[in-house]
Order: C-alpha cells, then structure tokens, then sequence
C-alpha cells in the first residue's frame, strides 16, 4: 500500500468536468471557503461524486483558507465536511427510493423526523441550517454537546434517518450531484444546538464497543455463554455454537470476495447481520468488528475505499443491526451447515 502525503489528490481520479479556473471550479472554492469561515473542516471529494480526493481525509479536513483555494485551483472536486472534527451531527433526511412502495413505506426521512419529535412530546428539530440534496433529502445541522463525540448511525433513528458524526462527513452546500443537481443552502439560519430528546435518543441506540480480543461467540468468553437461553426448546449450547460460526464464517467470505463496485454494499449488509447477533448478545461486537475488518483489508486503497470507510460501514451497519435484534429462538430446524444465514 502506497501512502500519500497529507493533502495529495491522488492522480487516478477522472479528470473533472469543469477545467480549473472555470466559474464551475471558482463556485466550489468559494463555497469551501466559506463552510470553513463558519468553523467547518472541509476537504475535495471526487468531482460530482462522493468519494474523497484525499487520503486521511479526517485528519486532513481544514479551516486553512489559502489551503482550500490551493486544492480548488486544480479541478472542481466537491466539498466534504468532516462533521466530527466540525462539531456537527448532521441528520440525513432521505427520501424512498423510486418506484412502487406501500403506504407505510412511502413516507419521507422528515415525517419519520416528526414523529420521532411527537412521540417525545417535542417540536420538530426544523430549526437549524439546512441544505437540501439532489435526491430531494435534507441535512439538518446539528452542534454537538461537549465532549458528546456523537458518531455515525444508518437506521438508528428510524427509516430513513441517518446521522453523520465523528468518523463521518457530509457533502457541503454547492456540492454537484449527478447532472445539473446540487446541494444547496434550504435554511440559512445558525446552526441549533442538538435537541436534548435527539441526544437521547442516540445515546440510547446500541452500538458495538471498539474492538478487543480474539474470540468471535459471545459464549467463547469465560463465565455463562451471553445471549444463550439454557431454557429454550429444542435448542443445544453446540448447535447454537455451530451455527453462529457458520453465519459469521459466511459473511466473512462474503466480504472478502465481494469484487470492486460492490464492497460497501456487501460489507455493510454483513455487518448488519451479524450486528442483530451482537443485539441479542449472542455475539460480541467488538470481535464481529474485528473479523470484519480483517476481512475487509483488501479493500483499504482499491477504487477510493479507504480504512475509516471500511470503520464506518462496520460501525453503521453494527448500530442498525443491534437495534434489530435477532435470538436463539430465530434459529431454524436444519443444521446451521446445511443453509446460509439471509438476515431479515
């Protein structure tokens, strides 16, 4: 693996649209500079896409005006945020995807939002800057509490609710989605402080501890086996055992063979399976992570994935799988090495 200075675009990206010194190019730094005087770390993402431009893209985010002209002088890349290192929780408002859906599934990220708000007998969080984005969502800005360190989450909140916290980044206002869309300003107000119910809400969702140890079972650790329910029918500690390695074992190869063009998808479905093990506590998610990360290592400088992508995804599709808890109960009547593990 090849490393790459901080704040080098690497040559392999496709050359941008817009030629430098363009008034597309000169839009996108002006907007850059101005998400960084209002004390955001920004950083170039790929043109029209939203991939970084640069390696360590958290670390390399900054306030630096003189920096951020330097990068836009050279091609029209869209405009990341890192929203930790910014202070922000951002709240991704997404819309259904197109086509046919039932009643229940047509309803948009802001009416999820708003019941969320009713059932905890607050206002809706409208209040706050906003930009709209080309697939008709909004982000909501958000700043942290103190020493919150709120990271991602997919699903978390509801469907149709992401957040994007420390570990994560958003595309900032001017971005350019495919063909003439763009992000833009909705709501040009300060940003709120983060709603009081939505920092419970969050705090209260289940998200996997960083990893630590080699076993992969929950049971594997020494005392009583977490997650096995010695009352349930019909269901032995060894079947559970060799079940749960096989799903694991499964979503591993999975993930490791998945080819280019399909790596997120699959990595972050596998992690959500197996997240709904580490929700039941029949696994451990610190060491799910660490398979999955292990798994997942051929991915880290291959067509832009980067590790804190490969960090992300495992985190965010843990959280969603642990809210969505599976059981020893769930366990089917064949041998776990005679099917494989669909999740729900």
């Amino acid at each position: 693996m090849t490393h790459t200075a901080p704040g080098h675009i690497p040559h392999r990206h496709p050359a941008p649209q817009a030629q430098p010194d363009s008034p597309g190019t000169r839009a996108l730094a002006a907007a850059a500079v101005r998400a960084a005087a209002a004390g955001w770390a920004v950083f170039p993402v790929r043109p029209r896409g939203k991939t970084p431009a640069v390696r360590g893209w958290e670390d390399t985010a900054t306030l630096d005006p003189d920096r951020i002209l330097a990068w836009w002088a050279s091609a029209a890349w869209n405009i990341g945020i890192a929203a930790g290192r910014s202070g922000l929780l951002v709240v991704d408002l997404d819309v259904p995807a197109p086509g046919p859906h039932p009643a229940a599934a047509a309803a948009r990220g802001t009416d999820v939002l708003r019941r969320l708000a009713a059932d905890a007998d607050a206002a809706p969080a409208w209040d706050t800057f906003t930009v709209a984005t080309p697939s008709g969502g909004r982000h909501l800005y958000f700043r942290q509490p103190d020493g919150a360190g709120l990271r991602n989450t997919q699903g978390a909140l509801g469907p149709l609710i992401d957040t994007r916290g420390h570990g994560g980044y958003v595309l900032a206002a001017g971005s350019r989605g495919p063909g003439t869309r763009r992000y833009r300003i909705l709501r040009d107000v300060p940003v709120a402080p983060l709603p009081a119910w939505l920092h419970d809400a969050l705090t209260t969702t289940p998200v996997p501890p960083p990893p630590t140890g080699d076993p992969v079972l929950a049971g594997d650790q020494p005392g009583p086996q977490a997650g096995v329910d010695s009352a349930a029918p019909n269901v032995s500690a060894a079947r559970v055992e060799a079940y749960l390695r096989a799903v694991v074992d499964g979503e591993s190869r999975a993930v490791t063979d998945a080819p280019v063009g399909t790596r997120h998808s699959t990595l972050l479905r596998a992690a959500r399976r197996l997240g709904q093990w580490v929700g039941s506590g029949a696994l451990t998610g610190a060491d799910v992570r660490t398979v999955l990360t292990a798994a997942a290592r051929g991915y880290v400088g291959v067509d832009g994935y980067t590790a804190q992508q490969v960090e992300r995804d495992i985190t965010d599709g843990l959280a969603y799988g642990a809210a969505r808890p599976r059981h020893i109960d769930d366990l089917p009547d064949r041998p776990a090495a005679h099917r494989s593990d669909t999740g729900r």
